[in-house]
């Protein structure tokens, strides 16, 4: 009696198939850090926009946002664009230059942290502490949030920097390179949302 065996087809074998279902995993995990970002901001929001009478928002004598911000804001952007230019140096079979860029990258990420550490500093300088109002509470945590997700990304970025000068990436496999630069470049838009949001957030400091 022949005995029929069942034949198993894996949807993954395929290396385009394995790709697609990265790329749409990496999809799914920045939609959760989107979540938690998006509901720090709407946080923010009700705070600022519905202010105690009694304790307004932002002291009258409260410093303003440092100008070290606009600054960091333009590394991380930059920095963004490395990260796009390594992706695009590996896809066309360059792996000098995308190691080169990718050391970029990661350059660009610590000048970043070392001005927001530095913005926070001056901060503190002036004598603004997280517990002395609401503007100081949301400022440190809202940057530190995103600063938390910049120093957990340095990770991945040495991975990638590491496989593209040992030349393990090729146009064909591209993958880590790939989910790396989609999550710098969530990051760096949600930077410029909640920079956004707190420069916007700082006028009106009697109301």
């Amino acid at each position: 009696m022949a005995v029929k065996t069942a034949t198993v087809v894996d949807p993954f074998d395929a290396p385009r198939a394995r790709h697609a279902a990265g790329v749409f995993g990496m999809w799914l995990f920045l939609v959760t850090l989107g979540v938690l970002f998006v509901a720090t901001i709407l946080g923010y929001l009700v705070v600022r926009l519905n202010p105690d009478p009694a304790e307004p928002f932002m002291p009258l004598d409260a410093p303003p946002l440092p100008r070290l911000l606009l600054l960091s804001t333009g590394v991380l952007m930059a920095s963004s664009a490395a990260m796009h230019g390594t992706v695009r140096a590996i896809r066309r079979g360059s792996q000098d230059r995308a190691a080169r860029l990718a050391g970029l990258t990661l350059a660009l990420a610590l000048g970043f942290l070392a001005l927001q550490a530095w913005a926070w500093l001056d901060l503190w300088r002036a004598e603004l502490r997280i517990e002395d109002s609401l503007y100081a509470w949301t400022f440190y945590v809202l940057t530190g949030l995103h600063a938390a997700h910049v120093i957990g990304g340095l990770v991945p970025l040495v991975v990638v920097w590491w496989r593209a000068r040992s030349g393990r990436y090729s146009p064909e496999h591209p993958e880590g390179a790939v989910y790396c630069a989609m999550y710098w470049h969530f990051l760096d838009a949600v930077w410029l949302v909640l920079y956004a949001t707190l420069w916007l957030g700082s006028f009106n400091a009697a109301a």
